[in-house]
């Protein structure tokens, strides 16, 4: 852990740290040359009210609830060194009930940064001192919708029409960062996340909550680097941490980079087991071949106790100067975890290159047979402009089937939502946003999660851009 005197010296040359990557900074590509900014990623200007949505398809009668999307849509002028994962907060969410759209809206999370660049009034709430912008994750906690990010800001709650209520520090016992990716054990009820924080290159913690969003414990774990966790996996017994060779770096933000992290061949790739309710030093660590991943589709433990973690993985992630994600991705993998200390051996389910694996969450920590991603370019340019295939995944028989949303048009992620509580695994629909480029419009599509046929869509009649993740919230 950082000493005391560490911490008072990273504290005070920090105005000068600042000074410099300002400095740096100037001699960076502009605005114009930022793809992040441009074309379908051109961030909307205005808040968006529409009712009496034209839908095409039948809407299923069973969904009673919201589709809510995050993502970045930068207000103003963004300057130089702007990366893809730090424009400003922006929902996106469909109001379905009764077989029929109520409304589409969009609402800017109401951040002290955007007031302070000229944008609506920052709501009240605590903050932590490093910047509130909040643009990753929309998930219902406890029965209350919260718009969340990583390694810096507290989470907001939002209300039914989405808009921002307070910044939270879940009522007094959040004491540092959140995640985007806490995940619900639906045996316990319990929130479990991995937590990292960019001044803390030493330090992580898991977070556990109750049921309801009250913080049980914080454990901190020691690291090196200054690792950037953004998902975690859980299992009945234990919390999966994924410590992967993309850290901060000091060079990148002395270079005038707004997003100081990078891919580091000296970090050494690593898979932690924490027992739940454990302390930091119980984590049993296994070495990984060096990739990234983003995103965990499902974990949990086989018949002999192994933990198993379906990932998308990239060979590379942020390795050099760019304003976005970009990367080789690997395809799904699947990966066994010996519980012993032993190499995490890494088996290729599918080489297609894909993102965004979602199951069906009644199953997250149990054995599962079905999962649902997006295809991804084969270049690795993952600008998100070009049209993307969306897969399912049987994983008892190895069949994938695929939806193409058709030339021009865009997909982001796809959630799958049960068609009632006590539905067999899969039995149900996913749904997400889709773009269309040609036209200049989108649409929240649902299709048959099983034969991924369409189902209904949702029309709105702009472009909402590339986003980051969402989820449906049912009314109840």
């Amino acid at each position: 852990m950082a000493s005391v005197i560490e911490k008072t010296i990273r504290k005070a040359v920090t105005p000068a740290l600042q000074a410099v990557a300002s400095i740096n900074r100037t001699r960076l590509p502009g605005a114009e040359d930022n793809p992040f900014l441009h074309g379908i990623h051109t961030p909307l200007a205005e808040e968006f009210t529409l009712d009496n949505l034209a839908v095409t398809g039948t809407i299923p009668a069973e969904l009673d609830g919201r589709y809510v999307r995050i993502g970045p849509n930068p207000f103003g002028e963004t300057g130089k060194g702007h990366h893809w994962f730090l424009g400003d907060g922006m929902v996106h969410g469909v109001r379905l009930k009764d077989g029929k759209a109520e409304w589409y809206r969009n609402r800017f999370i109401r951040s002290a940064e955007l007031e302070g660049k000229g944008g609506p009034p920052a709501v009240g709430g605590p903050r932590r001192g490093f910047g509130d912008t909040v643009n990753t994750n929309v998930l219902d906690i406890g029965g209350t919708i919260m718009a969340l990010v990583e390694a810096n800001s507290f989470p907001v709650q939002l209300d039914g029409n989405l808009d921002s209520v307070a910044y939270s520090d879940f009522g007094g016992g959040l004491t540092g960062s959140f995640t985007a990716h806490p995940h619900q054990c639906p045996d316990t009820g319990e929130y479990h996340a991995i937590c990292y924080d960019g001044p803390s290159q030493d330090t992580i913690r898991h977070v556990a909550m109750d049921r309801h969003g009250k913080v049980l414990r914080e454990t901190e774990i020691a690291v090196k680097h200054g690792p950037s966790i953004h998902d975690c996996a859980l299992t009945e017994n234990f919390v999966v941490i994924l410590d992967l060779p993309v850290t901060f770096s000091m060079q990148a933000l002395m270079s005038g980079h707004k997003f100081p992290y990078r891919w580091n061949r000296d970090h050494k790739a690593r898979v932690g087991l924490l027992p739940r309710g454990a302390t930091g030093d119980e984590v049993v660590w296994h070495e990984v071949d060096p990739c990234y991943v983003f995103h965990v589709g499902n974990s949990f433990e086989d018949e002999t106790g192994q933990v198993i973690i379906d990932v998308c993985p990239y060979e590379t992630i942020f390795d050099g100067e760019m304003p976005g994600p970009y990367g080789k991705a690997l395809g799904l993998e699947r990966w066994t975890v010996d519980g012993q200390g032993g190499k995490v051996t890494r088996r290729t389910m599918d080489a297609a290159g894909q993102e965004f694996p979602r199951p069906d969450e009644r199953y997250f920590t149990k054995p599962h047979r079905y999962l649902w991603s997006m295809g991804m370019p084969e270049d690795g340019d993952l600008d998100f402009v070009a049209p993307m295939p969306l897969y399912r995944h049987d994983l008892a028989t190895g069949e994938r089937v695929q939806h193409v949303f058709g030339e021009g048009r865009i997909p982001g992620e796809f959630v799958f939502v049960p068609r009632s509580a006590d539905a067999p695994e899969g039995d149900g629909w996913v749904m997400g946003y889709v773009i269309d480029r040609n036209h200049g419009t989108s649409a929240l599509e649902i299709l048959d999660a099983m034969s991924l046929s369409p189902v209904a869509a949702v029309h709105i009649p702009h472009l909402i851009p590339p986003g980051f993740h969402g989820n449906w919230i049912a009314a109840s």
